[in-house]
């Protein structure tokens, strides 16, 4: 176990390096000059003078030499300066949202998880019947629906029609910090965001269940008189979490590619919209440092999954 998770944070190393490199060059390719981002539009530098930022900067140098003394920054934990935010440091500007991130997403999963779950064993249990054409249609409609379409949608009904709850942020400016509160500003984009998530997982849900329920083992504990519920929950249910568990960690990617249009239209103070900013701002020390970071939680995650899967079925070994 413990050398399978050595060799698989080996490779995702690897795979950081790579998607840093990645990033990096896009960014150098892209149209604009690295030093338009430093430069006040209000008081233009000579060009004398850029010259001396860009060597200051360090970009006068071959693009190779430029990458390596990131990484071996990077490596050191030092992301650099954001070109933005004057003085501050990007590490701990990232660490302040990464908490109201992870509270939205794991919110949205949570909920997508409850929800698809049930919704898909209902959907298996009841084949074919109205409530399975329901489920299966409302599944249609979730999956299909884009992030940033469903996030302006419910903006638009729950929030500024209704006013169910609030239209954006964290907590309500100048209140005194309450749970309610931050309950109150949660709940409505973690529901949006959970809306694809937990149509996907109630389509794999269902189908991994129906096909659960026609093994022989399900058939022989029905012969035996054992009540329907506990033949669901307690006999089929595990076997058939299995390829949903695979998808839950395989989506975690794609979660944090719709909280940034969440975060985005709700003005969530999370990396999707301070990674959003960025890039309108061409603060690239941001960009790459929020890169990295969101790389390597998506790798753990993966591993977490992996581990996961082979503690719910005995028969998967990890070595």
């Amino acid at each position: 176990m413990l050398l399978y998770c050595l060799r698989r944070l080996a490779i995702g190393m690897l795979m950081l390096i790579a998607l840093s490199l990645m990033v990096f060059v896009l960014l150098r390719f892209a149209p604009g000059d690295p030093i338009d981002a430093y430069i006040n539009p209000n008081a233009p530098l000579s060009q004398t003078e850029m010259e001396m930022l860009r060597a200051r900067l360090g970009l006068d140098q071959p693009l190779p030499v430029q990458y390596l003394g990131w990484l071996w920054a990077a490596a050191n934990g030092d992301l650099g300066f954001s070109i933005q935010r004057a003085g501050v440091r990007v590490l701990p500007l990232i660490g302040e949202r990464i908490g109201p991130t992870l509270l939205l997403m794991l919110t949205g999963l949570a909920l997508a998880i409850v929800v698809g779950i049930a919704a898909g064993i209902i959907s298996a249990v009841k084949r074919n019947s109205a409530i399975d054409l329901g489920l299966g249609v409302l599944a249609f409609v979730g999956i299909s629906s884009p992030a940033f379409l469903t996030a302006l949608l419910g903006l638009y009904f729950f929030a500024v029609q209704l006013r169910w709850a609030p239209s954006g942020g964290m907590l309500t400016p100048g209140a005194p910090f309450s749970w309610g509160d931050l309950l109150s500003h949660l709940i409505l984009p973690a529901a949006l965001l959970s809306i694809g998530y937990a149509a996907l997982i109630m389509r794999y849900m269902r189908s991994s269940m129906l096909e659960v329920l026609n093994q022989d083992y399900v058939r022989t504990a029905r012969a035996k008189g054992v009540r329907e519920f506990w033949v669901v929950t307690k006999h089929a249910l595990r076997n058939a979490l299995l390829p949903v568990i695979t998808l839950i960690g395989s989506t975690i990617g794609v979660a944090i590619g719709g909280a940034i249009f969440i975060e985005s239209v709700f003005d969530w103070p999370g990396m999707g919209l301070l990674m959003v900013n960025a890039v309108e701002t061409r603060d690239y020390p941001v960009i790459m440092g929020g890169t990295l970071v969101i790389g390597a939680g998506v790798i753990v995650v993966n591993l977490l999954t992996d581990l996961t899967y082979a503690a719910i079925d005995p028969r998967i070994q990890v070595a």
